[in-house]
């Protein structure tokens, strides 16, 4: 198995760049029109797609209901959130995964933020590297399955040191299908960043600006150089969310797409802590970004949405017309991205397929 995903990972690190489709969060109810959506972006070429989760519906079974339809699609999951199960529930659901699709199985994980670990989760968010590491870590004993698991901690000793001491170190029961079943992590910090290039096989950065690439460099270049580190920069994945909007109209265009940015930089997290917030302030945004924050929190939500500025959405969005979008997709071809992840209707995602393979 080993040798087989090794091939595939080499093909795939030498091809252009591909197309993603990220369903999405689901809202107070299913998403119309997922399986019809599925077979249309499995014929226009689309490799991969990806379900998520946050304090609604998770990302698991979704991806395996859906995903019994496809045929050729990588199902991955962008992100499963790590303190929503153990790391052995988690590798149990990877393993069924794998088998069930016949070897086209992604795990996609995340820390989330500490609102969600410690305000849903009711999970300390504290150490969150170590906890990601320890997690990585116990999982990919798990597939390789060479002996009974153990972890001495401290994040999650196995066998259980506080409980009745009767806990029997155990080996995964089912087989994996793949040893090296890929696993990606959702970073934006920089040491997280750092980690991810050093432990994982793949990168999901939520904003990725790609006339900025040497912002990322240094921390993946960081954990490529570590003696642990998995992968090379040559044989790395770098999943890149890119929200899209297609409009001729180009301030419709932009208004589209503002409300989502203000959402991320201005609600998700705490004022002193949002780490979405801080990739725009390393991108140079600091006084927009501090001018949504303060509007966002203090209740002015519309005021947010219209201070975002154009120049930031264009950092990390494809906006305006078809014409200028495909002009804009030379950089994302020219970065180290491999897989441009978008979302929207299917019109939408058919037209990011006309642009992208022509």
């Amino acid at each position: 198995h080993r040798n087989v995903v090794a091939n595939y990972c080499e093909i795939s690190m030498t091809t252009d760049l591909k197309l993603g489709w990220h369903i999405g969060y689901w809202g107070r109810s299913m998403p119309a029109g997922v399986p019809e959506t599925l077979k249309m972006i499995e014929s226009l070429g689309y490799e991969t797609v990806f379900t998520a989760e946050s304090w609604g519906s998770d990302a698991i079974s979704p991806l395996a209901w859906w995903g019994a339809a496809t045929t050729k699609l990588r199902l991955a999951t962008n992100i499963v959130q790590i303190s929503a199960r153990t790391p052995t529930a988690t590798a149990m659901a990877a393993i069924t995964m794998d088998h069930l699709s016949g070897g086209r199985f992604c795990l996609g994980l995340g820390v989330s933020g500490p609102q969600v670990v410690e305000g849903w989760y009711g999970q300390r968010f504290n150490k969150p590297l170590a906890r990601t590491r320890e997690y990585v870590d116990i999982i990919r004993k798990i597939l390789d399955r060479e002996e009974r698991l153990t972890n001495a901690g401290p994040e999650y000793p196995i066998p259980a040191t506080d409980g009745l001491g009767l806990g029997k170190a155990l080996n995964v029961m089912t087989h994996p299908l793949r040893v090296d079943l890929q696993i990606f992590i959702g970073a934006e910090g920089p040491k997280n960043v750092a980690l991810a290039a050093e432990i994982a096989d793949g990168w999901y950065p939520i904003f990725y600006a790609p006339r900025h690439e040497e912002m990322y460099a240094k921390h993946l270049n960081e954990g490529f150089a570590r003696p642990t580190a998995r992968r090379t920069a040559d044989n790395f994945e770098i999943l890149a969310m890119a929200n899209v909007a297609i409009d001729e109209d180009m301030d419709k265009a932009y208004d589209k797409l503002r409300p989502t940015i203000a959402l991320y930089v201005g609600g998700m997290g705490a004022q002193e802590m949002n780490f979405h917030a801080d990739v725009f302030r390393r991108l140079g945004y600091e006084e927009a970004v501090d001018k949504i924050q303060s509007l966002f929190l203090s209740g002015h939500q519309n005021d947010a949405i219209a201070a975002v500025p154009k120049a930031m959405i264009d950092e990390i969005c494809l906006v305006g017309s078809p014409a200028k979008i495909k002009d804009d997709l030379a950089a994302w071809r020219e970065s180290k991205v491999t897989t441009l992840v978008v979302g929207g209707a299917p019109e939408t995602l058919r037209t990011m397929a006309e642009l992208l393979y022509g």
